[in-house]
């Protein structure tokens, strides 16, 4: 496991695993915590989630307030996303700044976000499978969003027509955000 070009945000990480190729397929070590650990990542991991989405659906901008915030690690299993993290910590230098990479199946790369950050993605293709280890158990009372299409956060998916929930939907402006990171 290596770090791949550090991203423009102090904290987020993306990471190429070292993956083994034969004639059966492929193997790889998505998780270690040693390793990760000697990559400056030292979150104990307590829960993983999975979802699958069609394409052109966009989840998020998701993240949970403290005292139950929570670092992630996330991957794409099948398919491809549009995976985007936006800085909302206030004494950041880059703050209400987002940096977006593109994850599939093919490339492999795995994306580790710490707290502070508001996460959400587009799935690309149908049947998008995509993984993600949490730091923190998922607390409903303490799920919060910010609004994916935000003029002021001014992200660019590359998607025309979004398939959004209601409750994406009704997520707060950025310029109403008050942040508790």
């Amino acid at each position: 496991m290596k770090i791949f070009t550090p991203p423009p945000i102090l904290g987020l990480k993306l990471l190429q695993p070292d993956i083994y190729n034969d004639e059966r397929g492929y193997f790889f070590e998505s998780y270690n915590y040693e390793t990760f650990k000697n990559l400056g990542i030292q979150d104990v991991f307590v829960q993983d989630n999975q979802s699958c989405s069609k394409e052109n659906v966009i989840r998020g901008l998701h993240f949970q307030l403290p005292p139950f915030a929570q670092a992630k690690l996330v991957r794409v299993i099948k398919g491809a996303v549009l995976d985007v993290a936006v800085d909302i910590r206030k004494k950041s230098s880059t703050y209400g700044q987002y940096f977006s990479v593109m994850l599939s199946e093919e490339n492999q790369l795995q994306f580790y976000l710490p707290e502070g950050f508001a996460h959400g993605f587009a799935a690309l293709r149908d049947d998008t499978v995509f993984s993600y280890k949490c730091s923190n158990i998922y607390h409903k009372d303490m799920e919060r969003s910010l609004l994916f299409n935000d003029e002021d956060l001014n992200i660019n998916w590359n998607i025309e027509n979004p398939i959004i929930t209601p409750k994406d939907l009704q997520a707060i402006h950025f310029k109403n955000f008050i942040s508790p990171f």
